[in-house]
């Protein structure tokens, strides 16, 4: 069974997203684990501190290394893989998620503050993963994000693995637009092909819609994917 560890100052907000629904329901049926670690219970000083001010100056706090680090220890295994979330890590993708999905235990470590003594990095730490170029006030949110698009992918949290092998990214296009009933709402129709009961126009139409939604919104992801299939074109 897939293990997942989450270091944090924050377990709460963890478990608020990833407790409910499909993950949720995961969890209960034996698909994968998840553990939240407090990471003030593994401190040694009665202030339960687990921060100080950076050597150099500089404004804000940093999160000491010795309570990171015997979290840590209390969780890994020699098949453990861990990840710090941090604004300075390689961007985060599908195909990170189906890498990821590979480890039979990630230990996800949240940074807080200004981030973490480096030394925890150097000395604990597989690979950063980083949601984007922007900053959050701490990796609980893409912590969350990790786990909800790496074990969405465990066969059985899902009930059929065509709900994402047709999805955004899955093959390197976006998603075609999806529509339900009613036919017609505040008078927009829906495509009359997806009405036709033809299931191989059905596929032809939604695989040009890919393509072209693709092309419009993500240049750059119809690029890579142009240069990969330009024999089949």
């Amino acid at each position: 069974m897939k293990r997942y560890d989450v270091l944090t100052l924050f377990p709460e907000m963890i478990r608020a997203a990833c407790d409910v629904s499909i993950l949720g329901r995961g969890q209960k049926a034996g698909h994968f684990q998840l553990n939240c670690h407090q990471i003030r219970d593994f401190t040694l000083n009665k202030q339960r501190q687990v921060d100080d001010y950076p050597f150099g100056g500089g404004t804000g706090l940093i999160l000491t290394p010795e309570p990171l680090h015997r979290a840590w220890e209390s969780v890994k295994t020699p098949h453990s893989r861990t990840v710090y979330l941090s604004p300075t890590g390689k961007p985060f993708n599908q195909a990170e998620a189906r890498r990821l999905l590979e480890y039979e235990h990630l230990i996800l470590v949240c940074g807080r503050y200004e981030g973490i003594d480096e030394r925890f990095v150097e000395e604990c730490v597989d690979e950063c993963v980083s949601l984007g170029d922007f900053v959050l006030t701490g990796g609980e949110i893409a912590a969350m994000a990790v786990v909800d698009a790496v074990a969405r992918l465990i066969p059985g949290v899902l009930a059929d693995e065509e709900s994402f092998q047709g999805e955004s990214h899955w093959n390197g296009l976006l998603e075609h637009p999806q529509y339900t009933r009613p036919a017609e709402w505040r008078g927009r129709n829906v495509p009359e092909v997806l009405l036709s009961g033809n299931h191989a126009a059905i596929e032809i139409w939604r695989r040009e819609q890919s393509l072209q939604r693709t092309q419009e919104l993500r240049l750059d992801l119809y690029k890579k994917w142009e240069t990969k299939h330009h024999d089949t074109l």
